[in-house]
């Protein structure tokens, strides 16, 4: 069997297609400089590609998609370099096993498996049955070393990897696809349906949270409109390393996230929306105002960018599209806090909270309607703790803003998602009831 091997500087998802196709010699010069390319496989007499290969070593990336007769792509695979330069981790994989040929792309009905690798050897291996019975099992995967990992293939060198799922039993013949058109110069400009590396979550619009007058949308309330945010106090951090974590999660290592400040007293504020929308029990459309965020700001000069802070054992090249990172908490609770008397503080959080112990000297509960629900304070450092209520349990990411010069400006988590902005309206921000 032959296989032509063709290059691109990208893969358009919409069309199926390589976008801006490229000779190997160009091929080869990007994958020495880290650029992102593809590699497309296809048998001479098929439409669709046997498989694609997306590259991006500056991203320590490479990925594996392999395509069925019908153009539906049945297996993906994220690889990643990580400190070995001679080997690949698995890091993370799905196959949708499709139950006919008439059965769409990504049908919610097809049935899947995704197997979620570290380097470390922790995997998990989720199996969501579909159709009847449906729901979903989940184990660990117990591969081998082997399985886990692959050896790095050098240029020109890569194997047809998706051959035994093509059904072939020897290696195949490989050759050169015709370039069909010229590659323009240039990187940026690859349309917004081409591939491009995965990315962890991004920021969004965190400022405009902050903003008064901003309209912006959940997807369940169709408008709603920024109000001024609301002050409810200060938190005083010595030690100059603030701690944001969920406080009711095992401790042993300390806080799961920090973020260097300079030593100092800072306002805690909440962003909030005023939203309209109809009442069923009162039968009568209602207007109400509710968090979205919590705020730790730490200067008046306003954030130029937003990064997602990361713990000690994060590593950002594992992350998959989306990802996130951040504390955890099984009890809707996360806190600021000063790191440098974070065992004192916490103590009295749980002394104070879960004890139930009355008259405790460095503890109150706070009952003025804000997202804030608890303070305590270490009379020997001075350092404060302050809890807050989140919308549930799981893992939600800290953003930490910083000023054209670098420094931080302020902390935020969002108690909620983010929302997506909606454009303005005669410079007049309405409120809509539904």
């Amino acid at each position: 069997m032959v296989v032509e091997v063709g290059y691109a500087q990208a893969w358009d998802l919409e069309a199926c297609a390589p976008w801006r196709p490229i000779a190997a010699e160009e091929a080869r010069e990007r994958d020495a400089a880290g650029l992102p390319y593809v590699v497309v496989y296809r048998e001479p007499d098929r439409e669709a590609p046997l498989e694609v290969r997306l590259v991006s070593w500056r991203d320590n990336y490479v990925g594996l998609w392999v395509y069925d007769a019908q153009g539906r792509r049945t297996y993906d695979l994220d690889m990643r370099l990580l400190d070995d330069p001679a080997r690949l981790l698995r890091r993370y994989s799905v196959g949708w096993y499709y139950t006919g040929p008439e059965m769409a792309e990504f049908d919610e009905a097809c049935p899947r498996i995704t197997v979620d690798l570290f380097p470390d050897g922790r995997g998990r291996r989720t199996e969501e049955r579909q159709g009847r019975g449906g729901g979903s099992y989940a184990t660990s995967p117990g591969l081998r070393d082997d399985e886990r990992w692959m050896d790095r293939p050098a240029f020109g060198e890569w194997p047809l990897l998706s051959a035994q799922v093509h059904g072939l039993s020897e290696p195949p013949g490989f050759e050169a696809a015709e370039v069909a058109e010229a590659a323009e110069p240039g990187d940026g400009d690859a349309p917004a349906t081409c591939w491009r590396p995965p990315r962890p979550a991004q920021p969004g619009p965190i400022n405009e949270l902050f903003r008064p007058g901003v309209r912006v949308t959940d997807g369940y309330h169709p408008v709603m409109t920024v109000v001024e945010p609301r002050r409810v106090g200060t938190l005083r951090v010595p030690s100059g390393l603030l701690a944001v974590s969920g406080p009711d999660i095992d401790h042993g290592d300390g806080p799961r996230i920090t973020v260097p400040v300079p030593p100092g007293e800072y306002v805690l504020d909440e962003a909030r929306v005023r939203f309209g929308y109809r009442c069923e029990w009162r039968d009568a459309a209602v207007t109400t105002t509710e968090p979205t965020a919590v705020r730790l700001l730490v200067s008046d000069a306003p954030a130029a960018t937003w990064e997602m802070a990361l713990g000690p054992d994060d590593d950002p090249r594992l992350f998959i599209e989306q990802q996130i990172a951040g504390f955890d908490t099984d009890g809707a609770t996360g806190c600021f806090a000063d790191a440098g008397a974070w065992e004192p503080l916490i103590a009295l959080f749980e002394r104070g909270l879960i004890r139930g112990e009355s008259d405790l000297d460095g503890y109150e509960d706070i009952d003025d309607g804000s997202m804030f629900m608890q303070r305590t304070w270490d009379e020997a450092s001075g350092g404060e703790f302050m809890s807050f209520a989140t919308t549930g349990d799981g893992t939600y990411p800290v953003w930490v803003g910083r000023s054209e010069a670098g420094e931080v400006s302020g902390v935020v988590v969002l108690v909620e998602g983010m929302p997506e902005l909606l454009p303005e309206q005669d410079g007049t921000p309405t409120d809509a009831a539904v």
